[in-house]
């Protein structure tokens, strides 16, 4: 049976990813910022498969002493991850600083992300010659350029600015990783999940009881597809949309931002949880 960790899965897309999941008959980790949705989550999907392979953890990726101890407490329950997708993400109006004195959308959207990752890395492995996978939800909406000075603390802050640059950044983060790992057996994929009618779109780009976008089995599909297709076990370092190779813009293949972005990953890390 294979591990599962998804991040953000409490609603959304995160929850029904996890529940397709479970129905296939992986042992799911749910993770969610607040433990009576994370146990509400393991009770609906319990009851809708039947299955008693499912567990939580609790993490506010606002902080990153959080995530450090999430993935410490991940490491001392679990021997082993044979996947992990990254899908945790907010989308926020307001100018928000972590406890860090860090940009929030930033820090929830990439930082946390790159962190986790990081950390939890070694116990993602390989089952037999099937490479371990990490998969990292990013989306179309991923800038098309780079601006480091507006990143941690942006002299103006603007929502979807703020939110494109992480997503701009998981990309890059998930190339660089793929090549970081390419001698690991372990694939690090990332993808657009669609336009899904879910409660980050609706803050993000709709207005109060305005209906519209894809529904939640839609924004699925392509998580699940990356986690247990074949077609895909050998793919590594690419971004998929409708669970096809897609091309993001052309910027996130300058390997010289993508190391300029992984070195200030580590600085924040190393400085911020001293």
């Amino acid at each position: 049976m294979k591990t599962v960790l998804i991040t953000g899965s409490t609603d959304g897309i995160g929850k029904q990813t996890a529940l397709i999941l479970a129905q296939k008959g992986f042992f799911v980790l749910i993770h969610g910022r607040n433990e009576d949705r994370c146990k509400q989550t393991v009770k609906e999907i319990s009851a809708l498969t039947g299955g008693k392979n499912l567990d939580y953890f609790v993490c506010d990726f606002i902080s990153l002493k959080n995530v450090l101890n999430f993935s410490e407490e991940v490491k001392k329950r679990c021997d082993n991850l044979d996947i992990l997708i990254n899908n945790a993400g907010v989308y926020l109006k307001d100018y928000i600083l972590s406890p860090e004195g860090i940009e929030a959308t930033f820090q929830i959207n990439y930082l946390s992300m790159f962190f986790l990752t990081l950390n939890l890395l070694p116990i993602i492995k390989s089952v037999n010659t099937e490479p371990a996978r990490i998969i990292n939800v990013s989306s179309t909406a991923h800038s098309s350029k780079m601006d480091f000075d507006n990143l941690v603390k942006p002299a103006k802050y603007d929502s979807h600015r703020a939110y494109s640059f992480s997503k701009l950044c998981i990309i890059y983060f998930t190339i660089e990783l793929s090549e970081r790992l390419k001698d690991k057996n372990i694939t690090v994929n990332c993808l657009h999940p669609g336009v899904i009618n879910t409660k980050l779109l609706r803050t993000g780009w709709g207005g109060a009881g305005r209906f519209f976008g894809r529904g939640l089995s839609e924004g699925a599909k392509t998580s699940v597809y990356l986690a247990t297709s074949k077609e895909v076990e050998n793919i590594t370092g690419k971004y998929f949309s409708d669970s096809k190779i897609a091309k993001p813009y052309n910027i996130v293949y300058d390997a010289d931002i993508r190391r300029k972005l992984w070195r200030l990953s580590e600085e924040l890390i190393e400085i911020k949880c001293r």
